[in-house]
Formats: structure tokens, C-alpha cells, sequence
């Protein structure tokens, strides 16, 4: 794949934006590749992302951000730009569940998501063998229910290790403490079903079967203090009828967390997420 800056920008929307940003590629030789862009008339503001062939351009990407650097600076631009041809590093942590690890492992061997997985964190040693014959690093740290706060300290400590850019809560049945959230803002990703707040607690499926629910959905977002309350990545749905049994929406409600997840974290990967309040767009 071609190599490219992607310039991802939010800023107060006003007359000029645009014609700034792509004046300012195409005066120094800059091809542009892809560009979206969303201006939002309840908050005025104003979001892009716009991807430049880095063979086009006379810049390093430190180069490049020190050039741009007075223009967002003049529409006070929240910015960053990236460079596609270094892989993001994902920490993957699941508990006993399978399906939503399996499917990025699966994704990520067939070369469907450009990242590196460093590591598997889990509270549990049951998915273990699946992700060693990735060869794969699996960290196995129990979580003793009545003090937590070791566990959540040798997870952090792991992803300092690791270095990691992105950590997906792939089906990990656990709260993350406020700390640990607030250090990783717009950066860890979580699944959960659609039944919250309705059936909470133990087999929400079986409760939404015993209500007689007719759809099932997933929703991916960030994590935040906030639990289950974060700027929302993606959401799917299925229909379901009287004939499926308890067990019928389980696998179907896997399904649907496993495409969410699996789309949020390519989206994310490509930069293609800007985070505003608890609101995200999204250029996909």
C-alpha cells in the first residue's frame, strides 16, 4: 500500500479552512489521496481528515508538523498527523469469552487490521493456546475479588512495557479503575451488548428472551470513567423473532459484537475517528 501522511484536524468552524489546508499541500507539491470533511451546526465546529501521498511531498513527518504547525495554531486546531506506514501497537485483553479475541486474531493473521498485538492480557488462563499459536505473548493475571488494585497495577505497568498506542477490551469482564482510564483517553476500546441498562446483570440474553425482545445489538466505544458511557464508535443490529431460543441469540449477539468491534478498531487504526465532547465523527 501506498505510503501516506493522514492529517486529521477539528477546530471552530469559519470561512477559509479548507482552502487553507489544501493551499498549504499543494503549494509544496502535495497529492492528496482521500479527504472527508463535517461541519457540525450544533456545535459549530468543524472536522477533516485528509490523507497526502508521503511520496509527493519534500517532508519527514516531524518536518511536515513543524510546517503546519503555524496554521493550526491560527484556527486553533486540535490536530495530529500520522504516518500509514507505521503500525499501531494493540494490547488485546480478554477474560474466558472467545469469540470477540478470536476474530481480531483471526483478522489481524490474515492481515485485515495494520497493527502489531504486542501481548494478550487476561484475567483467566482459558484462551491461552489459542493465542500462543499466533505466537503471541499471553499474560495470565488473576484478579482477587476482594483487592483488585494489583491486577489493574501489573496491567498497567504491561502496557508501559509494551508501549502500546491502543488497548481493546475484547469481551475482558472487568471495570477499569478511573486512573487508568484517565490515562488513556480516546485510546482503549470496549464491546458490550445493547441490552444495558434494560437487562443488566447475569444472562441478559435470557432476559431479553423472557421480554420478548426483537432486536439485538452491539455497541463499541471508548472507554471512560463513565462505565459503559463513552463517545460511541459503532453499533449494528440483528432481528430476531419468537422462534429464537435463548441460546439462538447468544450466537447471533456474538456476531454482532465481533463485526462492531472489528470495524471500531479499523477505524481507529486508520485514524478515521475525532473525538469531540462524547461525541465521535466518523469518516468511514
Amino acid at each position: 500500500m501506498e505510503r501516506r501522511y493522514r492529517l486529521v484536524l477539528a477546530c471552530p468552524d469559519r470561512v477559509g479552512i479548507v482552502a487553507m489546508v489544501s493551499n498549504f499541500i499543494s503549494s509544496h507539491g502535495g497529492s492528496i489521496s482521500d479527504a472527508n470533511q463535517h461541519s457540525d451546526p450544533t456545535t459549530g465546529w468543524f472536522f477533516m481528515r485528509v490523507e497526502i501521498s508521503a511520496q509527493s511531498l519534500p517532508f519527514s513527518l516531524e518536518a511536515l508538523q513543524e510546517a503546519f504547525s503555524p496554521i493550526a495554531q491560527s484556527f486553533n486546531m486540535e490536530w495530529h498527523i500520522t504516518d500509514s506506514s507505521k503500525p499501531k501497537r494493540v494490547i488485546l485483553m480478554a477474560s474466558r469469552e472467545s469469540h470477540c479475541l478470536a476474530d481480531l486474531l483471526y483478522r489481524y493473521h490474515a492481515n485485515e487490521l495494520f497493527c502489531e498485538i504486542p501481548c494478550v492480557i487476561s484475567n483467566h488462563d482459558d484462551l491461552r493456546k489459542m493465542v500462543e499459536w499466533h505466537d503471541i505473548p499471553y499474560h495470565h493475571m488473576p484478579v482477587d475479588k476482594e483487592d483488585k488494585q494489583p491486577h489493574f497495577d501489573a496491567v498497567r505497568s504491561l502496557i508501559e512495557e509494551y508501549q502500546a498506542d491502543t488497548i481493546v477490551l475484547a469481551r475482558y469482564m472487568q471495570i477499569l479503575p478511573p486512573e487508568l482510564c484517565d490515562l488513556y483517553p480516546h485510546r482503549i476500546i470496549n464491546i458490550h451488548h445493547s441490552f444495558l441498562p434494560s437487562f443488566a446483570g447475569a444472562k441478559p440474553y435470557h432476559q431479553a428472551h423472557e421480554r420478548g425482545v426483537k432486536l439485538i445489538g452491539a455497541t463499541c466505544h471508548y472507554v471512560t470513567q463513565d462505565l459503559d458511557a463513552g463517545p460511541i464508535i459503532d453499533q449494528d443490529v440483528i432481528r430476531i423473532s419468537h422462534r429464537d431460543l435463548p441460546e439462538d441469540m447468544v450466537r447471533l449477539g456474538r456476531d454482532v459484537e465481533k463485526n462492531v468491534l472489528a470495524r471500531g478498531l479499523r477505524w481507529h487504526l486508520e485514524d478515521k475517528i475525532l473525538v469531540h465532547g462524547n461525541k465521535t465523527v466518523v469518516f468511514n
